[in-house]
């Protein structure tokens, strides 16, 4: 049976969504093989997972470029397929009218309005399309960092916050408030704050509505999550680790703001330290390469200690489409979370580590008194853990 599933964008007019749709509009049509998808790869295809054909597109945005503009300009990059405006154009225009305008952090007026304004908006779409799921991915810019302690911890409190100031939650969390109002559950595919703050975790709980993140592992860090257990298991002490990143396009743009780098880069170093078991020397560069436009390259230096303390290195270089590594991981957690949802599952889903940087911990109420079980951040375990979870699941 066909299980429709809603998949409402936030960024739904950049790069990443852009090659989400036209993805999903080919891999439907059987224009293109599913290569980066894991759910279609053993054992996980056999999961009741909706298919690519029943997945039905929406979303915010602050831009008014058409999807289909979008994708002419991804065609000319290299990034989508030649085809893909004539063969794909209808179903980029399907998800374009179901774009709504999305909330700026200097929009006035208390935020309340606009959580439910946003919240509405998911409410109508999923009502429209007839739709028993809408699975709400972040896939915006990244923010800067914010400070919990500056946020209501309580859900009512918030509320509260929200009724009377314009200015709360930045607009990551602001999305993610809006999911939970609408009972969607959420993805944050980025390094901001998202639903990371005690308020929103508590209410996600209290609505048993599941959400999982952030920011997906698609290049340097991937690398890192297989390399670095390499040298923890073979003994190996890991003395410096540093990399340089040189982006182009609206990532590269975006994070030549210090504040939205910081975000960036605590998000992609904090794996090392938990894998390795110690602090490492050495840190990333995030540099903005206007002339790279919508690809990266990533240059790694590794300096490592052998036995008797003979000293090594080791380098790498990555260069990639940060759109084509990131779009089938995408389709992968809609997919994942519609059916996670569907099983009951509520709260942070520590199982899709394997998709993420930075993914989110175990929920353990404040009064166990006790801290949670530290994710694991090597992508072998990770991958494991999913497999495990795969195996578990009630569809």
């Amino acid at each position: 049976m066909a299980q429709r599933t809603g998949v409402w964008l936030v960024g739904a007019r950049g790069s990443v969504a852009t090659t989400v749709v036209a993805g999903a509009a080919a891999l439907a049509a059987g224009l293109a093989e599913p290569t980066g998808c894991v759910t279609e790869t053993e054992p996980l295809r056999r999961l009741a997972l909706p298919g690519f054909g029943d997945l039905v597109f929406g979303g915010h945005d602050v831009v008014s470029v058409p999807l289909r503009k979008r994708a002419e300009q991804l065609v000319d990059a290299g990034v989508l397929p030649p085809f893909a405006t004539a063969a794909l154009g209808g179903a980029l225009d399907t998800a374009d009218r179901a774009v709504r305008s999305g909330t700026r952090h200097q929009d006035g007026g208390p935020q309340a309005r606009h959580a439910d304004a946003l919240a509405a908006d998911l409410v109508a779409f999923r009502e429209l399309q007839g739709l028993d799921t809408v699975v709400v991915v972040n896939l915006a810019s990244t923010e800067p960092d914010v400070d919990p302690s500056r946020v209501p911890a309580d859900p009512a409190e918030l509320r509260r916050a929200l009724e009377e100031r314009a200015r709360v939650l930045p607009p990551s969390s602001l999305y993610a408030y809006a999911s939970l109002l609408a009972d969607c559950p959420y993805v944050d595919f980025t390094p901001s704050t998202g639903m990371r703050l005690p308020a929103l975790e508590a209410l996600a709980g209290h609505l048993r509505l599941p959400y999982t993140g952030r920011d997906g592992k698609t290049g340097e860090t991937l690398v890192k999550s297989v390399l670095a257990p390499m040298f923890a298991q073979r003994a190996l002490r890991v003395r410096s680790w540093s990399g340089t990143n040189l982006l182009g396009g609206g990532d590269g743009a975006t994070l030549r703001d210090p504040r939205a780098a910081r975000s960036k880069t605590r998000s992609k170093n904090r794996a090392l330290e938990r894998i390795l078991g110690h602090p490492v020397e050495g840190e990333t560069h995030i540099d903005d390469v206007p002339d790279l436009g919508e690809w990266k390259t990533a240059w790694d230096h590794i300096g490592f200690e052998g036995f008797l303390g003979v000293r090594m290195t080791m380098q790498f270089t990555w260069q990639g489409c940060d759109s084509a590594l990131a779009a089938p991981l995408v389709l992968d957690l809609v997919r994942l979370m519609a059916l996670a949802h569907r099983s009951g599952a509520s709260g942070p889903q520590t199982q899709f580590g394997f998709f993420f940087k930075d993914p989110v911990e175990e929920a353990v109420p404040a009064s166990a008194g006790v801290p949670g079980a530290r994710p694991e951040h090597g992508l072998d375990a990770q991958y494991r853990e999913l497999l495990r979870w795969a195996g578990s699941v009630r569809s």
